[in-house]
């Protein structure tokens, strides 16, 4: 396979330097479960990801949960036969328990040492691979378990070689404080797009002064930004598609956030590229942004995004976006990275 080389980043103080995209197996995991994107195509979603590999990118962020393990089972397909040095990194996350015999009930947020331990010996088997290269803490729990406890069992993990590297997803600045003083927090992974803004405000400066990687998820918004979701798809969006239930697709929301794709489209036409690799590209403007995860299901919503990789976008266009962003009233959050 012919790769193509794009721009990296080191990984806050880890020894990984990382695209500036890496490839989102969230949709991948299928339906059948509380948060899936509807049915998927196992052939297409490997073809998506041997196609991303191809042009580049160099990591894969994914989660048990996703698909109840079937998202990690298509990643080691995908990187099965695949030669040492062409492999990529592969990053997963836990702290999320399913229901074994009721596939459609949400997942338990569970941080039980016993617990961590199972679920990282599980995705190992299941991903195929010797070591973990970046394992997550999902979702801060709701059983009980302090966070300076799950916390020390990731790194306790990494101790023992069975990860390379922790981090924390979906946590507050004040929560990656308290991580902090029992170990580094090698990356944040938060939700961050032109229309989910919040982290701008506290996250993304608290990783920056610690030198914490951050991998930025959703940034399209889960298709909203892409420039070819309408109005009309929202509303035959199938049942088992979590979207379907989630405000930013309906009403005023939708009507706002398509309002701002429309007043992107002459910004990305500047530059050549798609309204969703100009939100891509948004979101790795700010500083603390080290990459950003982006979703695909065929090889061809790959190339949709990938110039995002390489573009870097003026101090004209970021100020034509938030003038954007405050004239449709699209989100909420900071409007423009500071200087």
């Amino acid at each position: 396979m012919t790769t193509t080389a794009l721009p990296t980043r080191q990984l806050g103080s880890t020894d990984m330097h990382i695209t500036r995209v890496g490839f989102g197996a969230w949709a991948i995991g299928g339906a059948d479960w509380a948060y899936g994107w509807g049915r998927q195509e196992d052939g297409q979603s490997v073809a998506a990801i041997r196609h991303a590999l191809e042009r580049g990118v160099n990591w894969i962020d994914t989660a048990a949960v996703y698909g109840l393990g079937h998202s990690e089972e298509i990643v080691a397909a995908a990187l099965k036969d695949l030669p040492s040095d062409r492999r990529p990194y592969v990053f997963t996350k836990c702290g999320l328990v399913w229901n074994e015999t009721d596939r459609s009930a949400p997942p338990r947020r569970i941080g039980a040492a016993d617990s961590l331990r199972r679920e990282v010996d599980n995705s190992l088997r299941r991903l195929g691979v010797e070591r973990i290269d970046l394992y997550q803490m999902h979702w801060p729990t709701e059983d009980g378990t302090p966070l300076d406890d799950y916390w020390q069992t990731l790194l306790d993990l990494k101790k023992a070689g069975k990860v390379r590297a922790v981090g924390l997803s979906n946590h507050s600045a004040a929560q990656l404080a308290i991580a902090e003083r029992l170990g580094h927090v090698d990356t944040l992974q938060p939700p961050f797009s032109a229309i989910r803004r919040g982290v701008a405000a506290a996250e993304l400066p608290w990783c920056a002064e610690h030198r914490t990687g951050v991998i930025v998820y959703s940034p399209m918004q889960s298709g909203l930004l892409t420039g070819s979701f309408t109005k009309e798809r929202a509303k035959g969006l199938p049942a088992d598609d979590w979207r379907s239930r989630n405000p930013e697709f309906t009403g005023e929301n939708l009507t706002r956030n398509l309002a701002l794709v429309d007043a992107l489209r002459p910004i990305a036409a500047r530059h050549g590229i798609s309204v969703g690799a100009l939100a891509v590209s948004w979101t790795l403007s700010w500083p603390g942004v080290t990459g950003a995860i982006v979703g695909a299901r065929s090889p061809e919503q790959v190339d949709g995004w990938l110039a995002a990789a390489k573009v870097t976008l003026t101090t004209a266009d970021l100020e034509d976006i938030s003038c954007a962003l405050q004239r449709t009233g699209a989100g909420s959050g900071p409007v423009l990275p500071p200087s």
